[in-house]
């Protein structure tokens, strides 16, 4: 096992330091591959033995509290990784395959500090979005794929509220992404009775200001979260849509009727992470989707969009984000749709 962790420690190492966000094992009759998600792109990292492959997973099991017996059913596990004095939270996941098992790792850097100017490319975006978050009731939400930056956007939008103003703010999270002084974090664990049902009638009998929800997975937690809402508190939340327009039909889909949106749901923001070129290196930021006001109603109302609404689709905000030189040809016809 000694050798084992100084293998596993190995990797993780190089995986931090290339700015990976993941780690995905691949294991084949012979050997396994192992690819890095950096900048949102898959790099193959290199190729190993499959009995080193055994090993390793055997090890990070072990080590994020999975069965390691269990090879026939998914898990997830946790490690918290400290290298060099920066902390990881690292959140592993299992995929039984036809003889093995799969592992996915996700890296969640627990020391970056994230300020709302650098996540956004367009500032005009980030302008209306503070507008947004001054509202005392009603629900926010931010939509997109996984990877899109949905929580890294809740995160940082909770702690610049905070810093301007003392709140009673408590999140329900599956898993706590990220320890946050100041907010009180439920870990969301239905194998102890924690679901999402039962932290937001907890939670909202802790007299919250603000409340937080990782993720509106069902019909239950939606109409939990806007009738939250509807309460005298701001909810914020994530949902898995396509784009801003789809989220409404996500919404209706779950049961979310058109007059209670028009109650309690102040805005919604799809988010897409765009790869910047700066002089010496990459970074990523996003743009956003954003109905709100007129707009919003629109679409409430199953009205197409107008020109006057000044909506800005993705397909638009890139090729602004190319005029302007911020991102590459390459770049805008790859995420084009």
């Amino acid at each position: 096992m000694d050798t084992a962790s100084k293998i596993a420690e190995q990797l993780l190492h190089e995986a931090i330091s290339s700015n990976a966000s993941d780690v995905h094992f691949f294991p084949f009759a012979d050997h396994a591959t192992i690819h890095f998600r950096v900048l949102g792109g898959r790099i193959h990292h290199k190729t190993i033995p499959i009995s080193q492959y055994d090993v390793l997973l055997t090890y990070y099991k072990f080590t994020s509290g999975m069965d390691i017996g269990e090879v026939r059913k998914p898990q997830d596990g946790t490690i918290i990784h400290e290298l060099e004095g920066n902390r990881c939270a690292l959140r592993l996941s299992t995929l039984p395959l036809n003889r093995t098992e799969s592992l996915a790792i996700r890296i969640l850097p627990q020391d970056q500090h994230h300020s709302l100017e650098k996540l956004f490319l367009f500032q005009f975006q980030l302008k209306k979005l503070k507008s947004w978050i001054k509202n005392r009731n009603g629900i926010i939400l931010f939509t997109g794929p996984t990877g899109s930056g949905k929580t890294t956007t809740l995160y940082t939008l909770l702690q610049t509220i905070l810093a301007e103003k003392s709140y009673q703010t408590i999140t329900l999270e599956d898993p706590v992404e990220k320890d946050i002084h100041d907010i009180l974090q439920v870990q969301v664990n239905e194998k102890a009775g924690i679901t999402y049902q039962t932290g937001l009638k907890a939670a909202l009998r802790h007299d919250p200001d603000i409340i937080m929800i990782g993720e509106i997975r069902d019909r239950f937690t939606a109409q939990f979260a806007f009738d939250a809402s509807l309460t005298g508190h701001l909810v914020l939340s994530t949902l898995h849509a396509g784009s801003a327009e789809g989220t409404i039909q996500r919404l209706w889909e779950m049961g979310i009727g058109t007059i209670d949106m028009q109650q309690s749901l102040i805005a919604v923001a799809a988010l897409e992470l765009l790869p910047i070129k700066l002089k010496d290196h990459t970074e990523r930021a996003a743009i956003m989707e954003m109905l709100d006001g007129q707009t919003l109603e629109h679409t409430l109302n199953n009205d197409s969009l107008q020109a006057t609404d000044h909506f800005d689709t993705f397909h638009h905000l890139r090729k602004k984000a190319f005029a302007y030189g911020f991102i590459t040809e390459d770049t805008l016809s790859s995420s084009g749709h």
